[in-house]
């Protein structure tokens, strides 16, 4: 794949998602604070951006659970940008103060408003406009009716639509979409807003030779626009419903397994379409993105399926798509900059040789190293030139709050291994994956600047606080950049 060098160059970049970036309205967003960080990474002499998914968030303002997976999240559209287009006033904007993090309630009660006013003043006639519905429509209309409906019929639940809806019943959505034209035409613009400005920011990012690392999530949401637009590539009962559930059992991050509630998909209806719905998804992503981070990748070799209303205990592997899929993906598409997030799955021997047919640089987590294993796969001195190196991902805690929580065991090997300064754990994380063979070192920004569990982004198999962390604007800061560039010297 492109992405690998020839020359064995090693590289290095940030992990920061939008939402994480600082901004007066509470949440990040495509706006001055996000070139402000472009700007930071080419000060620090790094190569890559690492984002979390784009998609509309889902449950528990999830970005891997999303209700559509070619659309974007509309909380991520600038206000700025849209005051200086004209399309609303400064004096729209009311008063408001946010907490640091990110309070999703909030900031919707905020948003929307101001992004309805704007999608209300603006010309439909736009030709720009008229040419981006028509690239998109293979997905925006399904989505922009999905949601309108949604919002029509006060549910969050697919299953809850009409009939008339969920059936796509031709009299009935051709009234629909004349009754409710202007709800409609509202999630249709601020495609157009969350796109023009996404691609004005990964432009200038391109430009200063920061290159963007996006996310997919394998699965998309039960209550999603994908669902309602192409339902026999999923397994559902008659009224939308999946039949069989995604998630994965016992493992590191649960005793009990995790329990996902995304709906599998109908990989023998998708083989007789040709992968239409997936090689849509790559391709569009593909454009998007300059590298593409699959999550879950290992799915594609086998996958956990669980009966509706069982426990994640009683679900059970699945042989995936595996090879062939990835063969007809690069005779359709050609190559593909990709990254596997293969965790989970380094001791299946069906996912090691999908990695090895496709040549995909797989995910190597630090934290994961100090069992006392000097083969660990895990251990930087181990790490092959072909992979991508973290101190942890979005799902682990920060490297300090790592630290602090680790066992005896853990801390014993971490310092006779890696440690060399009592005061910065994460630094010292930073430089071992630094020094390593690995093509490719990001680093999540909480780890440049040492916090603990109180930033962590994400805890797996929970709901409440997760997703919420942002940076202070004071940290993106020339001082850090000095840092950044001296803890990955070996790589600049």
């Amino acid at each position: 794949m492109p992405l690998r060098d020839k020359s064995q160059k090693k590289y290095s970049g940030a992990l920061l998602a939008i939402s994480s970036l600082p901004s007066p309205y509470g949440i990040g967003s495509f706006g001055i604070e996000a070139y402000k960080f472009v700007d930071f990474l080419c000060k620090a002499r790094q190569h890559f951006w690492q984002i979390l998914p784009l998609n509309p968030l889902g449950e528990g303002n999830s970005p891997y659970k999303s209700s559509g997976a070619f659309a974007g999240e509309m909380l991520y559209i600038d206000i700025d940008i849209l005051v200086r287009d004209g399309l609303i006033k400064e004096t729209d904007i009311s008063d408001c103060v946010f907490e640091k993090n990110v309070d999703y309630k909030a900031v919707r009660s905020f948003k929307i408003p101001l992004l309805k006013k704007a999608a209300k003043n603006f010309d439909t006639k736009n030709k720009d406009y008229q040419k981006f519905l028509n690239e998109n429509s293979f997905w925006i209309d399904d989505y922009a009716i999905f949601e309108a409906a949604l919002a029509v019929y006060k549910t969050p639940f697919l299953k809850d639509l009409p009939d008339g809806i969920k059936y796509k019943v031709p009299d009935f959505i051709d009234e629909f979409k004349v009754k409710h034209k202007e709800q409609i035409n509202f999630y249709k613009i601020t495609q157009y807003f969350f796109y023009c400005q996404y691609y004005d920011l990964k432009l200038y990012a391109n430009k200063k030779g920061i290159k963007i690392i996006g996310d997919i999530p394998f699965y998309v949401s039960p209550d999603s626009a994908d669902v309602f637009g192409n339902p026999d590539d999923f397994l559902l009962e008659r009224d939308f419903t999946p039949a069989m559930v995604a998630g994965v059992p016992p493992d590191i991050f649960s005793s009990e397994g995790q329990l996902w509630g995304n709906p599998i998909y109908n990989w023998k209806n998708m083989r007789e379409n040709g992968y239409k719905w997936w090689f849509k998804r790559l391709e569009f992503c593909a454009h998007m993105y300059d590298v593409v981070r699959i999550d879950h990748f290992r799915a594609f070799a086998n996958y956990y399926q669980i009966p509706r209303n069982k426990t994640a205990i009683e679900g059970e592997w699945i042989m995936g798509e595996g090879a062939e899929f990835w063969d007809k993906a690069k005779q359709k598409l050609g190559d593909i900059n990709i990254i596997a997030e293969d965790l989970g799955g380094e001791d299946d021997p069906q996912v090691m040789y999908l990695l090895n047919y496709t040549g995909f640089a797989n995910m190597k987590i630090l934290q994961f190293a100090f069992t006392g294993d000097t083969e660990n796969i895990y251990l930087p001195q181990n790490y092959p030139y072909n992979c991508v190196c973290y101190t942890g991902t979005h799902d682990n805690n920060t490297a300090l709050g790592w630290y602090n929580n680790a066992t005896t065991k853990e801390r014993v090997i971490f310092n006779a291994l890696v440690r060399n300064n009592a005061n910065y754990v994460a630094h010292d994380m930073i430089r071992a994956l630094s020094k390593s063979n690995s093509m490719l070192c990001i680093i999540p920004m909480q780890d440049l600047l040492c916090l603990s569990d109180d930033a962590r982004m994400n805890t797996p198999g929970t709901v409440g606080d997760n997703w919420v962390w942002r940076i202070d604007k004071a940290d993106i800061s020339e001082d850090n950049a000095k840092l950044f560039k001296k803890l990955t010297k070996e790589r600049n």
